[in-house]
């Protein structure tokens, strides 16, 4: 409940600063259009505030302009009676007035803003004026590139596009915490996460320095980017591959990058991603990129062969559209703002396009001896008793497997101990549950 209070404090504040914005615009538009307002003194002090609100403001040093903005595209949400002001009509026309903006809801009572009310707001219709603000809606300005707010789809019809915030900074601003989306059509992904910690990714020296490599990107990225001013040479985000067999640790890689780094990570459903339809996979993949765009995400496109493969040779119209898909992908993808990983099982199924592309490619090699003692030792010796018949090292030595097959070994041995109703392995059961995996490859022990 601190939470909730300390936001309605500070939001309150707001939007009474709001308010007399808006009145004194108003009221020099209708009483004296060509007299000078400076719209934005007064803003209230947010210097010693600690709500979620005020230390996103400090966070991302939003001016007052910004501030004006974000309250705007907020106020819907916390007090839509605040803009009712824009629902006049203009009598001598018999309409509204469209120096406002705004979009009508015939279903929905209310004004919604759009850049165009926030450009009169800040500018009136100074038209010098409203030309310098217009930077205040590029992808540069720290509201949109920072996902506060939405980045308008059309850029065709800019000031027409509604001004809103982002799921995940409403929740913020009105629960204390960001939301994530859920899983459906509109977005095909599911967050994934792991209780684990880096210990439990046995992999050999040099996956290890790539994966921290992609781990000070991520921590230093807007450092380099911004305050050294590099994004005019450098692309905004960081694309990795990792290949390797199934069992090898990529998956649980990429979930530890998201929780060194204190970022979701989806992973992608491509069944729900690719289409059979013209032009279907490019209209899901847009809506997955447009909603992560600029959240600090981390997509994990595993066996991303379906999507990322090869692009074939050109002998009818399917294929020239299949080839166009992968286009769109590749642009989407340098263009994203985040961490795209690809995973994939072999790496010469994924289109060279791509391969020019990555900042980094990892290849997750069966474990070494020493490396499969360690995962022994690591899923069996901490959490279950051993019978005295069971050799560790020889089991590592002898049978070739991958930290997938292990843990599968270990679940039907963890299952086997239940049935006899104790914490114990012996090694009948491990042999069985080797000999289980060796089966699924044809393979005998």
């Amino acid at each position: 409940m601190e939470v909730i209070t300390a936001l309605a404090k500070t939001l309150d504040k707001e939007l009474r600063w709001f308010q007399t914005i808006v009145n004194a615009r108003m009221k020099t538009y209708f009483e004296n259009p060509d007299a000078k307002q400076d719209t934005v003194d007064a803003a209230p002090d947010l210097s010693k505030d600690t709500s979620e609100y005020a230390v996103s403001i400090k966070k991302h040093a939003l001016g007052n302009e910004e501030r004006l903005a974000l309250i705007l595209a907020l106020a819907p949400s916390l007090q839509p009676s605040v803009l009712d002001v824009f629902l006049i009509r203009n009598q001598s026309l018999n309409t509204e007035f469209s120096e406002f903006g705004g979009i009508k809801n015939a279903t929905k009572h209310g004004f919604v803003p759009t850049l165009e009310t926030a450009l009169f707001i800040l500018g009136g219709t100074k038209l010098e004026v409203r030309l310098q603000l217009l930077d205040l809606f590029s992808t540069s300005n720290p509201l949109f590139r920072s996902g506060i707010l939405k980045l308008p789809n059309d850029q065709d019809n800019l000031l027409q596009s509604p001004l809103q915030p982002t799921h995940e900074y409403l929740s913020l601003f009105t629960t204390g915490k960001k939301a994530l989306p859920e899983y459906s059509t509109s977005f095909p992904a599911k967050r994934i996460s792991t209780p684990l910690d880096e210990k439990a990714l046995i992999v050999q020296p040099q996956v290890r320095n790539s994966l921290d490599e992609i781990e000070q990107w991520m921590f230093h990225a807007d450092k380099i980017l911004n305050e050294w001013d590099l994004e005019k040479n450098l692309k905004p985000g960081y694309r990795a591959l990792f290949y390797g067999p199934p069992g090898t640790g990529k998956t649980l890689a990429a979930t530890l990058l998201g929780k060194a780094t204190k970022q979701p990570v989806f992973r992608i459903d491509l069944s729900m991603v690719v289409s059979k339809y013209i032009g279907e996979t490019e209209k899901n993949l847009g809506k997955l990129f447009d909603e992560a765009e600029n959240k600090k995400w981390i997509l994990f496109f595993d066996e991303a062969d379906a999507l990322f493969g090869k692009r074939t040779q050109t002998k009818g119209a399917n294929d020239r559209y299949a080839n166009q898909e992968v286009a769109y992908l590749l642009q989407r993808i340098e263009d994203f703002s985040g961490l795209v990983i690809l995973a994939t099982n072999i790496q010469s199924n994924i289109d060279d396009a791509f391969s020019r592309r990555f900042q980094a490619m990892i290849h997750f090699a069966k474990p070494t001896v020493a490396e499969r003692i360690l995962l022994w030792k690591q899923l069996f010796g901490e959490s279950f008793k051993l019978s005295e018949e069971i050799d560790l090292d020889a089991l590592a030595s002898n049978y070739e497997l991958t930290g997938g097959e292990m843990i599968n070994v270990l679940r039907y041995c963890a299952l086997e101990a239940a049935k006899r109703n104790e914490k114990k392995i012996v090694l009948t059961d491990i042999i069985t549950g080797i000999r289980r995996e060796y089966s699924k490859q044809n393979k005998t022990l």
